[in-house]
């Protein structure tokens, strides 16, 4: 049986563990750390298996060069699942659940740059087709789903990630 919840101070350490497992490196779980640090985690969870961590998902504010004024965007980053775990519906779970808190919270939409062939299961759409570019210059991966009715209707233009994106890489 997995849980899933709200992260805490104590699950810090296990989360960055965590990511340089799953993602072979130490990119996302600094990403991670300096979006707590700027408290620009807006949605935290976990995934808890007999008190040991085995997922984590993050959702950050990003901004869009031409939207309507108060349209709340998030992007989804990172999400993994230590390699032992995965092919459980763990991420599935997490994706989903955290979605669902995003909504609660009043985000309107949630851009992703990930795989192509697993977010369209949870309603995800090509962000070119919304008129939505990134600052990375991928196309097919970077997608988006609207958590509120016609919040896609006012948004196009570049979609801007926090800075700590581009600082955690190297």
């Amino acid at each position: 049986m997995v849980d899933i919840r709200i992260d805490t101070p104590a699950d810090h350490p296990a989360i960055r563990a965590l990511h340089e497992r799953a993602f072979g490196g130490p990119a996302e779980a600094r990403l991670v750390d300096a979006l707590r640090a700027a408290k620009k985690l807006v949605v935290s969870l976990v995934a808890v298996h007999q008190e040991r961590l085995v997922g984590h998902i993050a959702f950050s504010p990003v901004t869009v060069t031409d939207a309507r004024k108060g349209v709340r965007a998030v992007a989804l980053a990172p999400m993994s699942v230590l390699p032992e775990f995965q092919s459980r519906a763990i991420g599935s779970r997490l994706v989903r659940e955290g979605l669902e808190v995003c909504k609660r919270q009043g985000e309107a939409i949630v851009v992703v740059l990930g795989h192509a062939t697993y977010y369209p299961r949870f309603g995800f759409l090509k962000a070119k087709e919304y008129g939505l570019e990134n600052e990375y210059g991928a196309v097919d991966s970077f997608m988006v789903l609207e958590l509120q009715e016609g919040a896609l209707q006012s948004v196009r233009g570049l979609v801007k990630y926090a800075p700590e994106f581009r600082h955690a890489g190297g």
